[in-house]
């Protein structure tokens, strides 16, 4: 339960962040995404004031040995651009662009008692299980690997 916390404190602070940004409302993240319309820069702000902490995370994480509630820190080592990563992320652009949601706003809007951010986390959930089952399948030999 001690590890369960942090994360489910950390996870409360972020949706309480998204939800003060209006991150959660699509309207504001398609007016963004869109340069030549009704253009707004909220979203802007909100990335650039995340790389503070984020930046401080990092510089932290190079100073002492390992976490406080964990064995070691877990950042990626790989730095390849590969045809998955470029696929995943194509795939994570073009359905922001369509929905104005992506994972950690939708799953804050769900309390809004909303039909579209219950429809968008349902459909997310289907894709990660049917990312799951073709993983898997590669793994058995079923499908060629990727």
């Amino acid at each position: 339960m001690k590890h369960v916390l942090p994360g489910l404190l950390v996870g409360l602070l972020f949706g309480a962040g998204l939800a003060l940004s209006d991150m959660i409302n699509p309207a504001r993240v398609l007016a963004f995404l869109d340069p030549f319309g009704n253009w707004d820069p909220t979203l802007a702000y909100v990335m650039i004031g995340a790389l503070i902490p984020s930046a401080a995370g990092y510089w932290v994480a190079r100073r002492i040995h390992r976490p406080l509630l964990g064995q070691e820190f877990h950042i990626p080592q790989n730095r390849t651009v590969e045809p998955k990563l470029l696929a995943g992320a194509a795939l994570f652009g073009i359905g922001w662009g369509l929905v104005g949601f992506c994972p950690g706003p939708a799953i804050s809007a769900l309390g809004l008692g909303l039909w579209q951010p219950w429809l968008f986390v349902a459909a997310m959930l289907c894709g990660m299980m049917l990312h799951r089952l073709y993983v898997e399948a590669g793994r058995r030999g079923d499908r060629p690997a990727a």
